[in-house]
């Protein structure tokens, strides 16, 4: 999905996004930073959360809070009803054909320690293909299950060189595990196409969907892949919750990874034998009121103008691109052709976390490091970079306050 083309001037039309109303929906966005009226540009880390998301997490403490599957009472019954309805409703939202292949976990970091725990095929000394734009949270679990894991290098320009995609999952790889949106570059892989080769040897396939989710529209059954995650908060939902997606057939053949109450079938001090699918995966009183939450912000995402965001995150892409290419000694990091609302730079002479605090002194929240992708920074040849990652509540004229402050500290540096 392209959101912009990066590096040119912004060609695109006013849209009917009336920005100010969705703002409102935004409680935090009201308030102020260092005495400055807030500019939140970290939304890749994690988003804001409307009113109604708010409103849902306080109705289940307030009106409904209960354990969950296992009381006879009324309250008991309410939050269960919630609770297995939310199931259905995320299967619907991905595009997944039962809502038996979802898992409910802690977030995307826990989805994919699951797979590389419990999927049969990673075993120790197994080769795992990923990418050199991964978050470390889809590198350091296949390793910590022993197996190696070999990345699809990077273009310069932050894409992935598909050629060597393509070698590396014809040597038949126990996983392709790839992010679908990159958190350092805002790149947009082309995870259809990596599943088609991927399919073409039998090699299992599994999508950190984590910055997707948030930007567009995903359907797991037209990527074509076996696993699918994302994590809540960076969906304008509560932290703490995720998605694990699955297909029927691996969950079946994956034992449990965790043990306790709620995924068992019997229990004896001779044997134990388990809940089948998704049941099997969540161990444990989980987080209902999360996964409430959760549903609540695909409800209000869903609610919006889809196009009329992607078309104003567009239009926020191109100007802030224009703006930051114009100030001197400042480097664009990640000009793919097709990416979503991320603009990662560095200034000459300033320190990226120095820059960041000058910026949080103007109100301005970014993020400054290597935004846990150690390897890509490698990679770049950057110990690390500063992240401006946009949402639709974000205004060009909060871009304009971003440049503004980054010109400021290009003048004081040059001094």
């Amino acid at each position: 999905m392209t959101i912009a083309a990066v590096g040119e001037p912004s060609t695109v039309q006013p849209t009917t996004l009336d920005v100010d109303a969705l703002r409102a929906e935004f409680p935090i966005l009201a308030g102020s930073s260092r005495g400055k009226p807030l500019i939140y540009l970290d939304s890749a880390a994690t988003t804001q959360k409307p009113q109604a998301v708010l409103d849902a997490l306080s109705h289940f403490y307030a009106s409904a809070n209960a354990n969950i599957h296992r009381g006879v009472y009324e309250l008991s019954e309410r939050a269960t009803v919630a609770y297995d309805g939310a199931r259905v409703r995320v299967a619907q939202f991905i595009g997944a054909s039962n809502d038996s292949e979802v898992v409910f976990v802690r977030g995307t970091t826990e989805a994919i320690n699951l797979v590389a725990r419990s999927f049969p095929a990673i075993t120790p000394g197994c080769t795992v293909v990923v990418s050199e734009m991964e978050h470390h949270a889809n590198i350091v679990p296949w390793q910590l299950a022993g197996a190696r894991t070999v990345p699809i290098p990077v273009t310069d320009s932050g894409e992935l060189d598909m050629v060597a995609a393509e070698k590396l999952i014809g040597e038949r790889p126990a996983m392709l595990a790839v992010v679908h949106v990159s958190n350092a570059l805002g790149t947009v892989n082309p995870i259809a196409e990596l599943c088609r080769m991927a399919r073409a040897v039998d090699v299992p396939v599994l999508v950190d969907g984590a910055q997707a989710v948030g930007h567009f529209s995903v359907d797991v059954a037209a990527l074509g892949c076996d696993f699918y995650c994302y994590s809540a908060h960076k969906l304008y939902g509560p932290t703490g919750i995720g998605v694990l997606w699955a297909k029927a057939p691996h969950l079946a053949q994956m034992p449990p990874w965790q043990g306790g109450g709620d995924m068992i079938d019997t229990v004896s001090f001779e044997r134990t034998t388990f809940a089948p699918a998704p049941g099997k995966f969540e161990a444990g009183t989980p987080h209902i009121a999360g996964v409430i939450g959760m549903v609540a912000a695909i409800d209000w995402l869903e609610r919006q103008d889809r196009d009329a965001l992607h078309a104003h995150e567009a239009d926020l892409l191109a100007h802030g691109t224009e703006l930051l290419a114009s100030i001197p000694g400042l480097r664009l990091v990640g000009t793919a052709a097709d990416k979503i609302g991320v603009l990662t730079f560095t200034l000459s002479g300033v320190h990226p976390h120095d820059l960041a605090s000058l910026l949080d002194a103007d109100g301005i929240c970014v993020r400054a490091g290597h935004h846990c992708t150690q390897p890509l920074h490698r990679r770049l040849g950057l110990p690390a970079t500063t992240r401006a990652s946009l949402a639709p509540y974000n205004t060009r004229a909060e871009l304009d306050a971003l440049a503004g402050s980054l010109n400021h500290a290009a003048e004081l540096f040059a001094r």
